[in-house]
C-alpha cells in the first residue's frame, strides 16, 4: 500500500523533467567559472537545491491546477501531465500542499544561501523562479490559461542558466543575459513541442496555448523558426568581443542539432495528432543533447 503510493508520489513528480533544469543551472555555472570565479561545491550545491525544489514543485502543482484539463488529455512522452491525479484524485490535497511546501523549502534555502554569500540578486532570481512555478497554472494568473505560459517557458531559459551564474560569482552582468538569449530562443521551441499534443484537450478546458489558438502545422513552423533564431543567436555571440574565452563558432555549430531538427519538423509538419506526437518527440531529446553539449564543452574548458 504504502510503496504504491510513495510510486505514484514519485510519479507525479515527473523526476526525468530535472535533468533539463540540472543542465541549465550548470551551463550557467560553468560559465561564471570560465570567464571570472574559482569553481566551489559549496554554491554549485547549495544553488543547486533551490532551483531543484522549485523546479520539482512544478509537477505537483500543475498536476493539481490542471486537473480539469488533464481529463481531457492522454499523458504522453513528454506531455500530457503525469495522469496520476486523474486515476487517484484522493492524492490531490497532497499534490497542492506538497508543491506550497517545496516552494516555501526552496524559498527558505534561498534567503539562507543569500545571506551566506551576501548576495540578494540569487534571492531575487529564486523569488522570480518560484512564483513562475506556482503561477504557471495557479489563480489568479494562471498564465498558461491566459495566453502567457510560452512567455512564462522562455522567461525560465533565463532564469535557469542565470541562477547557476550568480549562485557561483554572487551577481548578474551583462555578459550572462545575453549568454541567456539562445536559451530563451531555444525554450520556446521546448515550450511549443510540450503543448502540441495537447491541442484538443487544451482547447476543452479553456486554456488559451498557442497551439489551441493557431493550430499544430503553425506550431511546427514556430519551432523550425526559432530553432534559425536560436542559431542566429549564437553566431552574433560569435563576432562579439564579450566573450573572448569561449569559442562560439563551435557553439554556433552545436546549435545546429536542435536547428536542423527544428528544420526537419517545419517540413514535416502536420495537424494530426499522433504524427505530431512522433515529430516532438524528437525534438524534446535533441534540445537535451544540445545543452549537454554545452555543458561537456564549458567542462572540457576548465579541465584542461
Amino acid at each position: 500500500m504504502w510503496l504504491r503510493k510513495i510510486g505514484l508520489i514519485l510519479k507525479l513528480g515527473r523526476l526525468p523533467f530535472l535533468l533539463f533544469g540540472f543542465l541549465c543551472f550548470s551551463t550557467g555555472a560553468l560559465l561564471a567559472v570560465t570567464l571570472t570565479t574559482p569553481f566551489s561545491v559549496d554554491r554549485f550545491l547549495g544553488g543547486y537545491a533551490v532551483l531543484l525544489l522549485a523546479h520539482l514543485s512544478v509537477s505537483y502543482t500543475n498536476d493539481y491546477w490542471d486537473f480539469e484539463v488533464d481529463h481531457y488529455n492522454q499523458p504522453t512522452l513528454f506531455a500530457g501531465g503525469s495522469g496520476v491525479l486523474i486515476q487517484n484524485p484522493e492524492l490531490r490535497p497532497f499534490a497542492k500542499n506538497f508543491g506550497i511546501f517545496l516552494i516555501l523549502l526552496s524559498l527558505s534555502l534561498a534567503v539562507v544561501f543569500s545571506y551566506i554569500y551576501s548576495s540578494v540578486t540569487f534571492l531575487l532570481i529564486a523569488l522570480l523562479g518560484n512564483l513562475l512555478a506556482w503561477y504557471y497554472s495557479a489563480p489568479p494568473l494562471k498564465l498558461s490559461y491566459r495566453g502567457l505560459g510560452e512567455v512564462a517557458t522562455a522567461l525560465s531559459g533565463f532564469i535557469l542558466p542565470a541562477a547557476g551564474y550568480v549562485a557561483i560569482c554572487g551577481y548578474l552582468d551583462l555578459k550572462i543575459v545575453l549568454f541567456t538569449v539562445p536559451f530563451v530562443i531555444f525554450m520556446t521551441s521546448f515550450i511549443l513541442s510540450v503543448e502540441i499534443p495537447d491541442m484538443e484537450g487544451d482547447g476543452k478546458g479553456h486554456k488559451n496555448t498557442f497551439i489551441v489558438k493557431n493550430g499544430r502545422k503553425k506550431g511546427f513552423i514556430m519551432i523550425g523558426l526559432v530553432g534559425v533564431m536560436g542559431t542566429l543567436s549564437l553566431l552574433l555571440l560569435s563576432i562579439s568581443s564579450l566573450f573572448p574565452q569561449i569559442n562560439f563558432q563551435l557553439l554556433t555549430l552545436l546549435s545546429l542539432f536542435p536547428t536542423l531538427v527544428g528544420l526537419y519538423l517545419l517540413l514535416r509538419r502536420t495537424s494530426k495528432k499522433e504524427k505530431a506526437i512522433h515529430l516532438v518527440n524528437i525534438n524534446i531529446p535533441i534540445l537535451v543533447v544540445f545543452i549537454t553539449l554545452f555543458n561537456l564543452y564549458f567542462l572540457s574548458g576548465i579541465i584542461s
